[in-house]
């Protein structure tokens, strides 16, 4: 199975760090990226029966889930948040496998945006990014994005691994700490190192 990540880097980080802009770079760039969020969306929706069954009917709109609804109590409560996970990860995991199968064939690096890349250890992928944003920005970041208070955005953030200690995780880094051209910046330089490195990656 570890073979299917063989072209794959883990991209990763915290929540409102920064990934999903830095996706949409690197896919102008050319590289072909997998979201792992973007999946677990569609998920949700196609298992939307199944999520009323164990959350309530209360998450459940036109046959489609409500995500922001079900994030309060999911990010609230570890018992919820547990459960979901322990039936939708497998499942993720699954499409990820699908798609990096076909990515393979390319024979050329690509992402897979994975947020608990570093908490759950489900991928047997060697080299990681982390798009970093230090704390205090990231939960600015947050209450901006979601509309929510200083104390939400604190809750969510709490419910992932401290980004200090992901940054010291990862392979590479991409700084997001400032504007959209310092990241553009930090995108260039990561994409410089990454292509001296590449003949060890894919020897």
């Amino acid at each position: 199975m570890e073979d299917d990540f063989e072209y794959a880097l883990a991209l990763t980080g915290g929540i409102a760090s920064g990934k999903s802009t830095v996706c949409s770079i690197l896919k102008i760039y050319g590289y072909l990226t997998i979201d792992a969020d973007e999946i677990a969306h569609d998920l949700l929706d196609i298992h939307y029966e199944q999520i009323a069954k164990m959350f309530g009917g209360q998450y459940i709109e036109n046959k489609k889930v409500l995500r922001k609804k079900l994030g309060k109590i999911i990010f609230a409560e570890v018992e919820e948040k547990l459960k979901l996970e322990h039936f939708l990860h497998p499942k993720i995991k699954v499409e990820i496998i699908k798609q990096a199968r076909i990515f393979k064939k390319a024979k050329k690096t690509y992402f897979i945006d994975i947020p608990l890349f570093f908490e759950k250890q489900h991928y047997n992928i060697a080299k990681s990014l982390i798009i970093y944003t230090p704390y205090k920005i990231q939960v600015k970041r947050l209450e901006k994005r979601d509309k929510i208070s200083e104390q939400e955005a604190k809750l969510k953030i709490s419910n992932q691994m401290d980004i200090e200690k992901k940054k010291k995780l990862a392979t590479y880094i991409i700084d997001n700490s400032r504007d959209l051209k310092f990241l553009q910046k930090s995108i260039d330089i990561f994409i410089e190192e990454l292509n001296r490195d590449l003949p060890k990656i894919q020897c």
